[in-house]
């Protein structure tokens, strides 16, 4: 199921997941593997820059909270446990204009998430 594109933010859910959605404030338990974005509109998958899931851990953060990027802030907003999304980001709720990790990400990229929600503390 595609999600309508949000002012640079399209959501693909490619898993439903069971229980309560989660909310601003919550603090989520996420598996996920960045690529960036390529081909015509950046929509295919580029080069892999992370994942979590070699480490075995997700990364936990508080949704809404600006610990991540504005992209993963809004795109994992009412996610179920268990469910599985891809997240298509632009620029502008990425990493806008800046290179990250010694080009790893380089200025201006579209970024594509798989994400995994795996847990919601108090859940």
């Amino acid at each position: 199921m595609t999600v309508p594109e949000i002012d640079g933010l399209q959501i693909v859910v490619d898993a439903e997941g069971q229980g309560r959605e989660t909310e601003r404030g919550d603090t989520v338990d996420v598996h996920y593997t960045g690529f960036l974005g390529v081909g015509e509109g950046n929509t295919e998958k580029g080069k892999q820059f992370d994942s979590s899931i070699p480490r075995k851990r997700p990364l936990k953060f508080t949704v809404g909270t600006g610990q991540v990027i504005k992209g993963w802030d809004e795109g994992l907003l009412g996610m179920k446990k268990g469910e599985k999304r891809t997240l298509y980001i632009s620029p502008f709720l990425g990493y806008g204009n800046k290179d990250v990790g010694e080009g790893l990400i380089p200025p201006n990229s579209t970024l594509i998430f798989e994400t995994e929600l795996v847990g919601i503390e108090g859940e």
